[in-house]
């Protein structure tokens, strides 16, 4: 094997390719808004989309990678024992999906009327049900593509699973082209290019993963000692993927009460994902493999200056990024989905709801920080009590708030439930002898990032207020979010300079393992 690439190298791999899929993303998401707007097509495909990867993130993504790398990851000292744990879990999986897909099929509107029962009194339900079913057989592709990435992540190839994504947008970006040129049902193209991306991405992680030595056949083998530690890993992950899969069924029955409220939510999420993919998702696919070899080699102190490392990393590109969205949201919601079918009134809820996740956006990252501490020692236990814990808070707070805050209650309900995960998390991780511990150079740092975010805020508001106060015809909106884009991020950096939150010129030595 390869000397291991530095962690700055690995995060620049899979953020570069999260970039790119985040844009195109965006281009999708833009189509979207322009031929749908928040209308019925648009909130029935959105739920048709979020039900495959409700089980995606819990199933595949969630339980499968956290119980699966750890234990591949210290077996791949022996390359074909390796190999063979990869195949026999392949064949369970399999076969767990496919009993999936087939009971999925004979219950959906049941599972509709269970994501969003308020589409069950107007034609959004059938388009649902219709759509889901297109759908449904994306997680079977989508699951095995994770397995591959978890085999590829733990071998230190991380291009090929990062740009997997890239190829659903694209796909999806295809359809609606073709659909407005050729005449097709929109919401009908939208569902079938998502089993087509699906199957795509599945076949070039197959191909990468065939060409680093992986070959993965589904082979049966009676639960053996490695399986069945597997499968015990995974159970209580899946478990805590389920808490959270709850909380966002509890937005989404909140959401769909509230005409539009489901497509307002799902586009303020896709802007937030943004930094949320490429600083937290990032981290978290690429600590996890390397803190379960150090971990094996009992090497404690490369493990804690990893997380440093990574929490410095994370939080110098998180707090700019939530507090640039909290006070430029508008702006940017305008440019991205405001034409065609999407209104000023459209923008003024999406941009509410934005601002309200931005709040919680160092939280969501730092979640990805603090949770592979644990499943890189094979505890999933641990977090899954702590999700059950964060659940409760968002059901009181969304249910709650609801009859006064309307469709953005969910949104303060994850805002809140995911500043209680952190903090029990952290606690948990002393409690538990996982100790996290901020080294010297993070206690100095930290403060000086967070203060240069807050200089960089403050410069952005007086920016756009001088802004808002030139006529239309000396400034579009184009080129005031872009001006405002440019100008957060330069003075960001001329402030973390100066200040000293951060040296341009030593950041390659920060992450070196």
């Amino acid at each position: 094997m390869k000397k291991s690439q530095t962690l700055l190298t690995s995060l620049t791999t899979v953020g570069s390719w999260t970039i790119i899929s985040r844009i195109f993303g965006f281009i999708r998401d833009i189509f979207i808004a322009t031929f749908l707007g928040s209308g019925p097509v648009a909130e029935a495909f959105l739920i048709a989309f979020s039900l495959p990867n409700m089980f995606r993130t819990f199933f595949a993504e969630g339980a499968l990678n956290l119980s699966f790398v750890p234990i591949f990851s210290k077996k791949l000292k022996d390359k074909k024992a390796a190999k063979l744990f990869a195949e026999q879990t392949l064949f369970y999986l399999l076969g767990g999906l496919i009993i999936l897909n087939i009971l999925a099929q004979v219950i959906m509107p049941w599972l509709i009327f269970a994501m969003a029962s308020g589409f069950y009194f107007d034609d959004r339900f059938e388009l649902a049900v219709i759509y889901t079913r297109i759908t449904f057989p994306y997680i079977m592709f989508i699951s095995i593509t994770a397995l591959l990435s978890g085999v590829m992540n733990s071998i230190e190839k991380f291009a090929a699973a990062a740009a997997a994504p890239v190829l659903l947008n694209v796909i999806f970006i295809s359809a609606l082209t073709l659909s407005n040129y050729l005449n097709w049902d929109t919401g009908l193209s939208l569902a079938w290019a998502v089993p087509i991306a699906g199957f795509s991405q599945m076949c070039l992680l197959w191909y990468t993963a065939s060409r680093a030595g992986f070959i993965l056949i589904p082979k049966f083998s009676p639960l053996n000692p490695e399986l069945k530690r597997l499968f015990r890993v995974a159970l209580p992950a899946i478990l805590a993927g389920g808490l959270i899969q709850i909380n966002l069924l509890v937005g989404r029955q909140v959401a769909s009460y509230h005409e539009g409220g489901v497509a307002w939510l799902s586009y303020a999420d896709r802007l937030y994902q943004l930094p949320l993919g490429v600083v937290g998702i990032s981290i978290g696919i690429v600590l996890l493999p390397n803190l379960a070899r150090k971990l094996a080699n009992n090497d404690m102190q490369g493990s804690q200056d990893s997380f440093n490392r990574s929490l410095e990393f994370a939080l110098a590109l998180t707090l700019p990024a939530a507090i640039a969205i909290i006070v430029i949201s508008e702006p940017l919601i305008s440019v991205l989905y405001e034409r065609g079918a999407f209104s000023q009134i459209d923008t003024a809820n999406t941009s509410a709801a934005l601002v309200i996740y931005a709040f919680g956006l160092p939280a969501f990252v730092g979640q990805k920080i603090l949770q592979p501490i644990f499943y890189a020692r094979e505890n999933t236990r641990t977090p899954l009590y702590f999700a059950l814990m964060a659940m409760i808070v968002n059901l009181v707070l969304a249910v709650g708030f609801s009859p006064v805050l309307g469709y953005l209650a969910p949104a303060v309900g994850t805002t809140i439930a995911s500043w209680c995960m952190v903090i029990l998390l952290s606690r948990g991780s002393r409690k538990y002898g996982l100790a996290v511990q901020i080294d010297n150079r993070n206690k100095k740092i930290l403060p000086r990032i967070f203060l240069s975010a807050i200089l960089m805020g403050l410069i952005l508001y007086v920016t756009n207020i001088f802004f808002d106060m030139l006529p239309n015809d000396i400034i579009n909106k184009y080129f005031k979010a872009i001006m405002l884009i440019v100008i957060g991020f330069l003075s960001y950096i001329c402030i973390g300079q100066v200040v000293g939150g951060f040296k341009l010129k030593q950041l390659k030595n920060y992450f070196k393992n």
